[in-house]
């Protein structure tokens, strides 16, 4: 594997292995570690300038939050998602989705709710201007809000863990064409359910836009699979 990671500065009030998880969490975000790769501990090790005991600590996380898998005596590989991957999560996300919308339109505060309107309005400056990563921080930012006014900290925990299955897929799935302001016309419906307090249209909006997404992830995956396809020709 080349040397594609910087070393990691040694200067941060983080525990180390946290510092090497988001280093590689980041990494394969990005695609510098790509679907399939197989991870070195060794290698990952020089390359950070660390020992290899934050590196396999922080490769077990990265287990659980499902950026990798390991396979016995085979080795650590970026976990590359299936379709059928794809379906197992959204169709756990729709319901989570579904549920925090409906608490949050019971118990939101004014000042969550006037939050995640401003957010729409900065959402929708930032499409203007194509920003694709203050979109996605922002877009990350709202739904963040949402379920925290769902006032469940368990709920909020198993949506976090769901949630970062597919977060490095979100820029190419937000990118593909015409769905960001889509996605935030299905955002603003979501709002405005919950500023009523309308529980139904809160979880019925919530589970259109999952909807959308999974069927606009699926199909960025299959054009990114053609792309890659052709260069390989």
């Amino acid at each position: 594997m080349e040397n594609r990671l910087a070393p990691i500065r040694l200067d941060s009030y983080q525990p180390l292995r946290e510092v090497v998880c988001e280093t590689l969490r980041a990494a394969i975000r990005k695609g510098i570690l790509k679907p399939g790769e197989r991870l070195m501990e060794i290698q990952l090790a020089e390359e950070l300038g660390v020992s290899r005991t934050p590196v396999r600590e922080a490769i077990r996380k990265l287990e659980l939050e499902g950026y990798v898998i390991m396979m016995p005596r085979r080795g650590t590989y970026v976990a590359n998602l299936s379709i059928r991957d794809v379906n197992e999560v959204f169709e756990i996300r729709t319901s989570l989705d579904s549920l925090a919308s409906g608490l949050a339109a019971e118990r939101i505060t004014d000042e969550e709710l006037e939050r995640m309107q401003r957010l729409l309005v900065m959402i929708g400056e930032y499409i203007e201007k194509n920003d694709m990563e203050k979109i996605v921080e922002t877009d990350t930012e709202f739904h963040d809000i949402l379920y925290q006014a769902s006032r469940n900290t368990r709920l909020v925990g198993i949506i976090s863990n769901l949630r970062e299955q597919l977060t490095r897929f979100r820029a190419t799935s937000m990118s593909f064409p015409g769905r960001l302001k889509e996605t935030l016309e299905e955002h603003r419906r979501i709002v405005e359910a919950i500023a009523q307090g309308d529980v139904i249209e809160a979880q019925r909006a919530s589970e259109e836009h999952m909807e959308k997404s999974e069927h606009t992830l699926l199909n960025s995956m299959e054009a990114l699979k053609g792309k890659q396809s052709k260069r390989k020709k």
